[in-house]
Formats: C-alpha cells, structure tokens, sequence
C-alpha cells in the first residue's frame, strides 16, 4: 500500500506539470547498448543463514550484452520527465569449491553449476534543471525505480531462486557540458544510500552533436550497489562500455 500511494503522489504531481507547463515541449529518445562486465557479485540468500558466493570468483561471468531505451519528454526548458527501460542479465558456470547452501538447496562442490543473474529496472523521472545555460546545463530530480530481480542456480543435484520485485526511491542528476559546437561531456545518473542499502547507476560520456536533432555518445557505465538483511545479502558492481545515440524530436 505504501509503494502505490508514493507512486499515485508522484504521478499526480507529474500531472500538475504538464497541466501548468509551457506550451513549448521537446520529445528525445535515448538509446544505449555495449558490453557489461561484472566487477564483483557477492551473494548470500537468505541472507543470514545461506553460504557466501561469488558469481565473479567462484562462477564465472560469460560475455553479456545490454541495451536501454529512455523516453524523455521536456516541458518549456527546464523541466523534463522520463522514462526508462534497463533490463540486464548475466550468466556465470562453474563449480564451487565448497557446497554451496542457496534458497534451502544445497549444491554440493565440483559438479558443474550454471547461474543467472537478472536485474531489471523500470524507472520513472522527474528532473529540474538549476542551470540552462548555452554551455553549460545541470538538473537534479527523483526517480522512481522499481526493480525486478532474480538470481537462480541450477546443477545436476539441485535448482533453486530467488525473485525479488520492489520500490526504490533514487536521486537524479545530469550535467551537461558544450565544449565546443559538437563536442560535449555528460555526467548523468540516479544513485541513493541507506541503511537498508545502495544503488548508483552512473554514465560518464563524450557526446557529439551531428545536427540539432540527433546526437551520439560513447563512454563508461557503472552500476553499483545491493542490500543486507535476513533475507538477502547481495552486494554486486557491473562495468559497461556504453555507445548510444539520442534523437530530438
């Protein structure tokens, strides 16, 4: 109930902008696609009792790729609501060392065990931009993320998963410089810490502005973050190499 409430508040107050809003208004799709490699995935479920593993050390990560889709839409100049589809998964195999105790199965050590990790996230955006300025331009915002995740083992012996789907609320910030007519830097992303846990998903990109309608970009992606309780302890950091393009409508 206190997930749809916070969520019925913020698309209400979303409807009072476009309702007050200027006239003027711009349409920009963004999508992004690369690689992602994974940094570390340490996971332990539940989160009191189960083993402590790694899908980066234990397991290993095959090659994963990823692609995002943002639709964003810009009321006059400074206030723009978005949405986004970032969906991931990555598989990892191997054998562990030691028998593994995971969502009341146990996976005994040196038989062959194939992983999967999902981590899918469906946000919703609101940012305000503080500076518009021909150069130079920066917003802050709140995004409202809800995340569909599962980490699943399975092995000759046994299967087992875990599913989670749930409500996060994150801080946005982009910032945005013109370096010269076509070149620009952008630092953009959502990223939140609490007691319960983290989250920071972060782009670090050159952009370069093929005409006032379409432009493109290339740089770093980092996503970071998870969370420990009785329930699940998983703390998991992915690198992307990020490419994308935007088009202005």
């Amino acid at each position: 109930m206190k997930t749809k409430y916070i969520l019925t508040t913020f698309i209400l107050f979303l409807s009072a902008i476009f309702s007050y809003a200027p006239l003027k208004a711009q349409l920009v799709i963004d999508v992004e696609g690369g690689a992602v490699f994974t940094g570390y995935n340490d996971v332990r479920i539940p989160g009191n009792t189960g083993t402590l593993f790694s899908l980066k050390d234990d397991l290993k990560p095959n090659p994963a790729a990823f692609i995002r889709l943002r639709v964003g839409y810009t009321l006059g100049t400074r206030h723009t609501i978005s949405l986004l589809y970032a969906p991931l998964t990555v598989r990892s195999e191997g054998t562990f060392n030691n028998p593994v105790d995971f969502e009341g199965e146990t996976f005994p050590a040196g038989g062959p065990v194939d992983a999967q990790y999902t981590f899918n996230s469906y946000r919703l955006t609101y940012r305000y931009d503080i500076v518009k300025r021909p150069r130079t331009e920066f917003g802050l915002g709140f995004t409202a993320k809800i995340r569909d995740a599962e980490i699943a083992l399975e092995s000759e012996e046994a299967s087992a998963n875990k599913t989670n789907v749930g409500f996060v609320p994150i801080i946005n910030f982009r910032f945005h410089y013109q370096l010269n007519e076509k070149l620009g830097l952008l630092l953009e992303g959502d990223a939140l810490a609490a007691p319960q846990g983290r989250a920071e998903d972060v782009l670090l990109a050159a952009t370069y502005k093929i005409s006032d309608k379409v432009g493109i970009k290339a740089g770093y992606r980092i996503l970071e973050g998870g969370a420990d309780n009785d329930e699940v302890y998983n703390f998991s950091l992915f690198n992307y190499a990020a490419i994308g393009a935007f088009i202005t409508f």
